[in-house]
């Protein structure tokens, strides 16, 4: 690959990582929504700058599932769940901002030391990738843990999940069907967190999930 060609996939696939701390750093739905699906048409991009550098056309189906789901399809639906529950679109993190990013840094440090090492023999742009994809694949938790709105929790899902995409596209030979199989069940859980959404709204009025944990707390004193 080319200096220019590898920059550019260096430069796609830091971008995804960039992204996901900007989800750790948002608190409102709308703006997380709107930061995942741009995170899974950069990771589209990467896919298909993958397809034209290594002759690899099959990529071009992994972009096309990658822009087409997940950065069109699933916020599209996210968004009408939204308006559709009248919710309010600020949410209050479980920790803060400041200690948030630290635990994103350092999440991104663990998923270095351990890739780095365990590749050694790899492709320095195979190593940064997996590199890339392991430190994307972590903050989707941690943002998880860190916003306790289930709408969050689907956002940190599909984050978590582009991290495994990023993975596959860097590894060659992976095959599409399993790509194109963990989109679709990312597209299923997100239809199930729907019907979730509307029963935790109905019964709640609310989408803090930290209610559950009261309504736990009633039934067993």
């Amino acid at each position: 690959m080319s200096g220019l060609a590898f920059d550019i996939a260096h430069l796609l696939g830091a971008l995804v990582l960039t992204l996901s701390f900007a989800l750790l750093y948002q608190r409102r739905l709308t703006a997380a929504i709107n930061v995942v699906a741009m995170q899974a048409a950069v990771l589209a991009a990467a896919a298909a700058w993958q397809a034209i550098t290594r002759d690899s056309p099959h990529l071009f189906a992994t972009a096309a599932i990658a822009l087409v789901f997940k950065a069109i399809a699933v916020p599209a639906l996210l968004h009408w769940l939204i308006r559709r529950l009248n919710i309010s679109s600020t949410v209050e993190p479980v920790f803060g901002v400041t200690l948030t990013m630290g635990l994103g840094v350092g999440v991104t440090a663990l998923a270095i030391l351990l890739v780095l090492p365990l590749t050694a023999g790899e492709t320095l742009l195979l190593r940064e990738d997996l590199a890339f994809a392991l430190a994307v694949a972590l903050l989707g938790p941690l943002l998880m843990i860190a916003r306790r709105n289930a709408v969050v929790q689907v956002v940190g899902f599909m984050s978590m999940e582009n991290g495994l995409i990023l993975a596959a596209v860097g590894v060659k030979g992976m095959p599409l069907v399993v790509e194109a199989s963990v989109s679709f069940s990312v597209m299923v859980a997100t239809f199930i967190f729907g019907v979730f959404f509307f029963h935790i709204r109905e019964r709640f009025d609310s989408l803090d999930v930290s209610r559950l944990e009261e309504m736990q707390g009633e039934r067993h004193p």
